[in-house]
């Protein structure tokens, strides 16, 4: 597979436009930890929502979540190869194979439910949207395709491309947050995810589900912008209309909370 280059903005972004925080996963190479985030989130971030993505290490309570939320007007969780540790959610063990990063899991689960206390816009993905689940008191399958009934979620080998290609039906419930963004009640999406929402989370709402009844889309009650999916609209997210549509929504609901903030902050200032 050959070397990318080097990322060319489509569009310079406003001076003043929102930050967005995205919370980094942790790499083991070569003997040291790397916290790393994948590009095509972050390039996501500035052609669908229009803001600056601020990768957010995952050093655990060095960095208290708190801190952050003075100085950001949203996050997103990305997806990630590894696991939340069935710890976090009394769940049955995971596979013998399962990638781990608790330094992740250290960092996401307060600071969702951190963001969700002050209402700062999230969206989340794959791995994030199990977070949010796990984070509200929910809980997962580790092996959905091994529950009777099921898909096989895991999708395909190959180029990246064939990896994130589409793979079923989105069924969105009939006046959902979802089906106003998105102008309709089914669209295609990609699958790759080995886990999934087994019980739900405390203030999720089903927004969306695959043909065979697995939830591929929530947000959670009472929230701003507060939503999560289960596949990966981030993929060549500016060459997906309906992708689009969902990072532009995110992006409207950061500008409409920096406003406040700023506002806020300005009338402090002049006190």
């Amino acid at each position: 597979m050959s070397k990318p280059g080097p990322y060319r903005l489509k569009e310079t972004l406003s001076p003043d436009a929102p930050v967005v925080a995205v919370p980094m996963c942790v790499k083991f190479i070569d003997g040291q930890n790397y916290h790393t985030v994948g590009e095509k989130y972050l390039t996501a971030l500035i052609e669908g929502s229009g803001v600056y993505p601020l990768s957010y290490p995952a050093l655990g309570a060095a960095l208290p979540v708190e801190a952050l939320l003075d100085h950001v007007d949203g996050l997103l969780f990305t997806g990630s190869p590894s696991n939340i540790a069935v710890e976090h959610y009394n769940g049955d063990p995971d596979r013998d194979d399962s990638p781990q990063d608790p330094g992740r899991d250290a960092v996401t689960l307060p600071l969702l439910r951190a963001a969700l206390k002050r209402d700062i816009p999230v969206f989340c993905i794959c791995r994030g949207f199990q977070e949010l689940n796990v984070a509200l008191g929910g809980t997962l399958h580790t092996r959905i395709h091994e529950q009777p009934g099921k898909l096989d979620h895991r999708g395909a080998d190959g180029s990246y491309d064939e990896i994130y290609k589409p793979a079923h039906q989105l069924i969105l419930e009939p006046g959902s947050a979802f089906a106003q963004i998105l102008g309709t009640e089914e669209i295609t999406i990609n699958s790759v995810h080995w886990q999934a929402i087994n019980r739900l989370g405390n203030g999720l709402v089903v927004e969306g589900h695959a043909p065979d009844g697995v939830i591929e889309a929530v947000r959670v009650a009472g929230k701003r912008f507060a939503l999560g999916v289960q596949w990966h609209p981030e993929y060549r997210c500016i060459d997906n209309p309906d992708s689009m549509k969902l990072f532009r929504a995110f992006g409207a609901a950061v500008r409409a909370y920096a406003a406040e903030r700023r506002a806020k902050k300005a009338a402090a200032s002049a006190a």
